[in-house]
């Protein structure tokens, strides 16, 4: 996951300009605690003197762009049909080990948190540095599917509250889940952290055979999570069951675009570098917006 994370973040920076943010704006803005990572240069050193505490100066020009990845871990991201390059958990991995790498070198602190998820350490705090690329990466492949919306169903809302708290305004708020089986009203939680100046995008990574459903004739099929289990015909099912999968994306969109967010759909078999230079491009996109009076 480490290499191929950093190949497809070169993937993104050589089709964009490749530098770090440097300087400040012009009006002072006020403090914020320090992060590592954070520019040394401004450090309040009246404040450590006085506090004994390290503090930052902000300016009104100048946001906090950390970045917090919320990846969705649950029993369903295991799914991988005949012929798919890997997991659904696998392939949202990569990508958000890779906008992780892109953030970074960009002067950006990032954190990771997730939905559900067995044998994983649980959030990596927001920081800066090499260090917390390699943090990152650990936590992603220590991570495996697990947990059940039907038996669970405040997943959701203690990721979201641990991601509210961890981000301030102007920061951005990754998700990276197929949206399936997720707890009712989940859209509705998660498009509440595109308020306060926060930018928000949801990127729902489908395996291809979720996307299509090509199965024809009879076939039986066992859900991941609470473990319902139907036989079909593919032929006679397969437009309800896109109609249904489309309502779902439907909910979440509007969801989103209620509050500014953006929603993105990919499946496992697009090309992690587009997918990634996709979210980047909403992003920028959705802070456009947020700027607007």
């Amino acid at each position: 996951m480490r290499l191929r994370a950093r190949e497809v973040a070169e993937g993104v920076f050589a089709g964009a300009h490749r530098s770090a943010r440097r300087g400040t704006g012009v009006e002072f803005g006020g403090f914020r605690p320090y992060v590592p990572g954070d520019d040394l240069r401004w450090l309040d050193r009246r404040s450590l003197l006085r506090h004994d505490r390290l503090v930052v100066r902000q300016f009104e020009t100048e946001t906090d762009r950390a970045i917090s990845l919320l990846v969705d871990a649950t029993a369903s991201m295991a799914f991988r049909s005949a012929g798919a390059r890997g997991a659904k958990l696998a392939f949202v991995s990569v990508v958000a080990a890779a906008l992780a790498r892109v953030a970074l070198a960009s002067g950006d602190p990032v954190g990771l948190s997730f939905i559900g998820g067995d044998r994983h350490n649980g959030p990596v705090a927001r920081a800066g540095g090499r260090e917390q690329f390699e943090r990152i990466v650990g936590a992603l492949e220590a991570v495996w599917p697990g947990g059940d919306a039907d038996v669970d169903r405040d997943m959701v809302k203690r990721a979201v509250q641990w991601v509210s708290r961890a981000t301030r305004r102007g920061a951005i708020v990754i998700m990276l889940s197929d949206l399936i089986d997720l707890p009712p009203h989940s859209q509705d939680r998660v498009a509440e952290l595109a308020s306060s100046g926060r930018a928000c995008a949801v990127v729902q990574a489908l395996d291809p055979a979720e996307a299509e459903f090509p199965y024809r004739g009879t076939v039986r099929l066992r859900a991941l999570e609470g473990k319902a289990v139907v036989e079909t015909d593919g032929d006679v099912t397969r437009s309800r069951y896109l109609a249904a999968l489309s309502a779902l994306t439907g909910v979440w969109q509007n969801a989103l675009m209620a509050r500014g967010g953006r929603l993105l759909r990919v499946t496992t078999a697009d090309d992690p570098v587009r997918v990634v230079r996709g979210i980047v491009e909403a992003l920028a996109h959705s802070s456009m917006l947020a700027k607007r009076p």
